[in-house]
Order: C-alpha cells, then sequence, then structure tokens
C-alpha cells in the first residue's frame, strides 16, 4: 500500500508541475497573440531551484538571432508538446544551475524591444565637436526600463571550454569585444562563441593606449581588427571598445571612418569574488553593461566559470536577467 501511495503522490506532483506549465504556455500564447512581445517579465519573485517552473520566454531569441516570429495558437494536443518542451527546457535549467553551484535558476530577460532604444553619449564623456560631427556615441549602459544587463568580456587571452560549456548550459548570453593579438592563436575558440550566438566585436589589433597615438595609427588599429573580424568570423562588426576605456577625439573619428556605430563602455567590472562600480549607489541598473576579461588562474584568484558564478549570483539576487545586448541595438 506504502508503494502504490508513494506513486500517487508523484502522478500527482508531476500533473501539478505539467498543469502549471501548460498555464504559462497558455498565457505567453495569449500574450504573444495580443502582441505584448515587449511586455516585461513578472519579476514579483525571484526563481529558485525548488521553485514553480518560470517559462523560458528568452531562450529561443537570446540565443538565436532577433525577435521571435508570430505565435499561433495551437490544438490541444500541439499546446501539450509545447508545455512538454518548456517543462524539459526548465528540467534542463534547474539542472544546469544546480550542476554549476548558482544555487537560484537564472531569470527569463524579456522579448527583444520591438523599437530599438536611441543611444546618446553620457554626459561627461563626450569630445569637442561630437555630435556636429556625428562620432559614434560613448555609452556604459542602455536606454530601458527593464531589469536586464549586458555582459561583455574583453580581449581573449583565456580560451576555456569550461566557460563555453558554461554559458551555454545556463543559456547565458554575452558580447566578446576581441584583440587580434590575444585571439589569433586560436580563432576557432572564438568561432565557437559565435556559433552559440555570442556577439564578437572590436577591440583592436594590439590592446594599445589609443590616445598616445596619432589619428592614422589609431585608424591602423581599429580598420585592421574590422578586416580580421570579417576574414575570421565572417561580418564588420559595429560595436567598439578602446582598450583600458581610453579615447580622444581621434579615436572616435578612426571608429566612425572603420564604421563603427557605437563604442561601449561600462558600469560595472566583475572578477572572481569581486565587484569594482562605476555610480556610487554599488547597485546595478536597468541596461547596466558589465565588463569582465578572457582571464584564468595565471591572472586571477579563480577561473572563467568562477568569475561567471560570482556574476550570476548576484545579478539574480538583485532581481535582473541577463539579455543580449545585440537584441537592444
Amino acid at each position: 500500500m506504502r508503494l502504490v501511495r508513494q506513486n500517487d503522490e508523484k502522478r500527482a506532483k508531476w500533473t501539478g508541475v505539467r498543469g502549471v506549465v501548460i498555464v504559462l504556455a497558455v498565457s505567453a500564447l495569449a500574450s504573444a497573440a495580443c502582441g505584448s512581445a515587449a511586455d516585461p517579465v513578472d519579476r514579483s519573485t525571484e526563481a529558485g531551484v525548488d521553485t514553480s517552473p518560470e517559462v523560458d520566454r528568452g531562450a529561443g531569441a537570446q540565443r538565436g538571432h532577433g525577435r521571435q516570429g508570430a505565435l499561433q495558437a495551437p490544438p490541444a494536443r500541439a499546446l501539450d508538446a509545447y508545455a512538454s518542451k518548456l517543462l524539459r527546457s526548465y528540467t534542463l535549467q534547474v539542472a544546469a544551475t544546480n550542476r554549476w553551484g548558482l544555487g537560484r535558476v537564472p531569470l527569463a530577460p524579456p522579448l527583444p524591444p520591438a523599437k530599438k532604444p536611441v543611444l546618446r553619449t553620457r554626459k561627461g564623456f563626450e569630445v569637442p565637436g561630437h555630435e556636429r560631427d556625428g562620432l559614434p556615441p560613448v555609452v556604459t549602459g542602455i536606454p530601458t526600463r527593464e531589469k536586464v544587463v549586458f555582459l561583455t568580456i574583453d580581449d581573449g587571452t583565456e580560451k576555456d571550454p569550461a566557460f563555453l560549456r558554461m554559458t551555454s548550459e545556463l543559456k547565458i548570453p554575452y558580447t566578446a569585444f576581441l584583440t587580434d593579438s590575444e585571439v589569433r592563436s586560436d580563432y576557432g575558440y572564438f568561432r565557437q562563441m559565435r556559433n552559440g550566438g555570442a556577439g564578437l566585436d572590436n577591440h583592436t589589433l594590439r590592446h594599445r593606449f589609443l590616445r598616445r597615438l596619432p589619428y592614422a595609427e589609431q585608424k591602423r588599429e581599429i580598420c585592421g581588427m574590422q578586416d580580421v573580424m570579417e576574414k575570421q568570423f565572417g561580418k564588420r562588426p559595429v560595436l567598439f571598445r578602446p582598450p583600458y576605456g581610453s579615447y580622444d577625439r581621434d579615436t572616435l573619428r578612426a571608429a566612425k571612418d572603420c564604421g563603427i556605430k557605437a563604442v561601449l563602455l561600462w558600469n560595472e567590472e566583475v572578477f572572481p569574488g569581486r565587484w569594482a562600480y562605476r555610480e556610487a549607489d554599488r547597485r546595478l541598473h536597468p541596461g547596466d553593461i558589465v565588463l569582465t576579461h578572457f582571464r584564468g588562474k595565471r591572472q586571477w584568484k579563480g577561473t572563467m566559470p568562477d568569475m561567471i558564478r560570482d556574476f550570476m549570483k548576484l545579478v539574480t539576487k538583485q532581481g535582473y536577467a541577463v539579455a543580449r545586448l545585440e537584441d537592444y541595438l
């Protein structure tokens, strides 16, 4: 009798979870049908490993390429299959959360905005003639009211396979700003990133301090990396980050002449076991760009997965999701 009762309890629990997923699936479909793709995610509770399933609305869009197409309400049999797929996805997310030691399932970002925000240079970061000459905006965050942040990783020194596995299994989007002198030893590693949905952008050929260089040399550093990116990864970037976050008017002129549309700095920097903040309140803000680097134990007191673990724990604790930067630009 005890065995029968245990099986009944397991069946009831499964049915309850499945029912929740079906309700969430119907809700997601209804929202899509009503054109509410840009509605924010309900963040009244934080998701944890032991909580009820959360719809991973951003998984397809953030790892793939842009907004999801309009959803058509399926028949009951198709809806059940869709609910099963969501449940499997959530189960894998919980398993990955446990495997990588996060403690809480990462929050799913909202769908990308239908209208992309306009980027304007942050006050105090302008150079003479900035707007007059149409120079690329310099930003430390993306204008949005959504509780999302954007992970960016610089240079390419450390090439840790565990980092690729971790970000793939946890569906963590990120953008890499690459320096050719650091990545040229293994372009294939960064092609794996690109194939997994990561954005690859320009961080110059040799990571030189650009403000000390004349315009022609700055242009050679930026345009030369554009050529490398196109040859190795099939695309000339439109985003640029100057080494050390240092730039002058010639830097922005050269970036513009090389096809760059925006210069992205950062509002926070994360290391294994430590954060650094630009703002005095030492907290995340909607749309913040977070910087880290491709580093390992030789340079840090930790590995790339250690850094990602610390990053995700704080981001989730403060009620934020990690969104795909390219979806907002």
